[in-house]
């Protein structure tokens, strides 16, 4: 069974917006033509960042959420390529790789109730299925000595773009996530709410910092077990710098950033974390859509970046009609960590 989907130049083009006298990033961007050998064709590429996608909302509705994370990944890419090529951010730096393969399993989901206890706990292994997709697909990225910068699906997928990261570099790796969620639930099958619990238990993740989580909406369980391992997992709250203001944005993430700052780092954003936008656990009162860009770019620029991971988006929420805005938003934090890692 394959697990990726390679993308053509064809595909690229037909998903760009051209117009006479401008270039497009969809048009500079690289694609791979060999099905069978795409990891070692990457490596001779000359270009330093990856896209690829995993339309798939299965982890979501393992952790009793929302469907609608499959379908952030194709507005994204079409609203990033169809961005200008220029001296701010060239696609010639970048090559389209393609989609993790989930259709067989999107399939399989499909037709199970979250309701059902035995149906639930196949769901949980449809989604480590995916893991092993994933895993093997990052850790030839990283191989490859580009950085991958994911898109769609739920959070669930963090754990094996840590892991693939880990087991390519053979150590630990360091993470942030900004994210009103710790995503570290008790270890009982997977699912979008514990990929980070796996990841650290499992010894690929050595620091874990997440940047304004929401006090209410994290167990006392899992805030207790940042407490007794702060030496390795660290938060700061949303309420500590915008209700009650006691600590400045910048200062705030300035401390998030020097917890994971030793070692290469993967950086993570969960779009639940900005205002209104699409996503499994939508916010009313969240991070505004220039924070989140500005939290991009400061990883970008001022860690040692693996990789670079978009979750939760769901523009089609399957109780809403599509918002068409999220691709668009999606492909600013692209845009704005690339140009941070290139502002190094």
């Amino acid at each position: 069974m394959k697990s990726l989907e390679l993308y053509s130049k064809k595909e690229i083009e037909q998903l760009t917006r051209k117009r006479t006298n401008e270039i497009k990033i969809g048009e500079d961007v690289f694609v791979l033509k060999s099905q069978a050998n795409w990891h070692e064709e990457l490596q001779d590429l000359n270009c330093k960042f990856v896209l690829l996608g995993i339309p798939e909302d299965i982890g979501v509705k393992a952790n009793y959420g929302r469907g609608g994370a499959h379908t952030a990944w194709k507005p994204a890419l079409d609203s990033f390529l169809s961005q200008q090529s220029n001296h701010f951010l060239s696609g010639k730096n970048i090559c389209v790789l393609g989609h993790v393969f989930v259709d067989d399993l999107m399939e399989k989901a499909d037709a199970l109730n979250t309701k059902n206890k035995s149906e639930m706990s196949e769901l949980r292994n449809l989604v480590s299925v995916i893991d092993t997709r994933v895993t093997e697909i990052i850790s030839k990225i990283i191989l490859s000595g580009k950085i991958p910068i994911v898109v769609g699906g739920g959070h669930n997928n963090a754990y094996p773009i840590i892991k693939g990261c880990s087991l390519a570099l053979k150590d630990t790796i360091n993470v942030i996530n900004c994210d009103p969620h710790t995503d570290f639930r008790p270890l009982e099958g997977r699912h979008s709410g514990n990929g980070f619990s796996y990841a650290y238990h499992e010894k690929y993740i050595n620091n874990y910092s997440v940047f304004c989580i929401h006090e209410q909406y994290n167990t006392a369980s899992v805030l207790n077990d940042f407490t007794k391992n702060n030496n390795h997992l660290y938060y700061n709250t949303y309420e500590d710098v915008f209700v009650r203001e006691n600590k400045a944005f910048n200062e705030a993430l300035s401390q998030n950033i020097g917890f994971v700052k030793q070692k290469s780092c993967g950086v993570e954003i969960d779009l639940d974390a900005i205002t209104n936008v699409p996503a499994s656990a939508k916010t009313s009162s969240g991070i505004s859509p220039v924070q989140a860009r500005q939290y991009v770019y400061q990883c970008g620029k001022q860690l040692n970046p693996l990789y670079f991971h978009i979750a939760e988006g769901a523009p089609i929420l399957s109780h809403i009609k599509a918002d068409n805005k999220t691709g668009k938003l999606i492909a600013y934090l692209i845009s704005d960590f690339i140009k941070g890692v290139s502002n190094q």
